[in-house]
């Protein structure tokens, strides 16, 4: 079965543990914990720097909704831009209007700047997020996009498999439709064969403590979101396992 895995990856070390675990593709971003957002310019420069498969940015500029204004989207657009000049091969983009609906001239200027530049664009999952994730569905369609990274409206792949596999099939070929959310080694091979995808997005991150020995003074990171003495990481193990668990 041909499938192409993506891995969502908050730094650097995580992306390099993808490629070596086999990953097709990795998207780059930050703040995982707050459902990801722009990863800094660094870490693309790198990333690109020493990562031989694709490498996907996430655009989006804050957490929250997915309404922005036009400031917003002027610096999202910038940083398409910037993307497009330290190499990577494509971009995750979204947007909705204030009633659950694609915001269709947002996504339109972003898709037509990414397109110019030669990125590929994913469509995230703001469209779980939409009034009518099947008219969401069309309108993404109608822009252009690539593919479409999904949950089905649920908050994890294995909540929404029907909805994704309905997504597929009404999809037809048009775009791709990729789940994501909650896939590991235990679920993936059940959410492919349901779904009839071909590619389908996890981090398969692990906890790890942090080597810090000092652990005094100021917290910056609250107790509910891990505190400031672990990290989260992709890990090789994890990943690998999850690729078998498919093929």
């Amino acid at each position: 079965m041909d499938v192409k895995f993506e891995i969502c990856c908050g730094n650097l070390q995580s992306a390099l543990n993808a490629q070596q675990a086999g990953a097709n593709r990795v998207e780059l971003c930050s703040a995982l914990s707050l459902g990801g957002l722009t990863p800094s310019y660094g870490f693309i420069e790198q990333a690109r720097k020493r990562l031989k498969i694709d490498i996907n940015v996430l655009i989006r500029p804050r957490q929250g909704d997915f309404l922005y204004e036009s400031e917003e989207v002027a610096e999202m657009i910038s940083d398409i831009q910037v993307c497009a000049k330290l190499g990577v091969n494509g971009v995750v983009i979204g947007a909705l209007d204030p009633y659950g609906n694609v915001d269709m001239d947002s996504c339109r200027a972003m898709v037509a700047v990414a397109k110019h530049l030669g990125l590929s664009v994913t469509f995230h999952r703001a469209i779980d997020r939409a009034a009518n994730i099947f008219a969401a569905l069309e309108d993404a369609i109608s822009l252009g996009v690539d593919r479409i990274l999904t949950s089905g409206g649920k908050p994890t792949a294995m909540e929404g498999l029907e909805i994704i596999a309905k997504m597929n099939r009404c999809a037809d070929g048009r775009t791709i439709i990729m789940p994501g959310a909650g896939v590991n080694s235990g679920n993936i091979k059940g959410i492919l064969t349901t779904a009839g995808v071909r590619e389908i997005h996890f981090s398969g991150s692990a906890t790890y403590d942090s080597p810090m020995v000092y652990r005094e003074g100021v917290s910056f990171t609250p107790a509910n979101m891990g505190g400031d003495f672990t990290r989260m990481e992709s890990s090789v193990e994890k990943i690998r396992a999850t690729i078998g668990a498919a093929l």
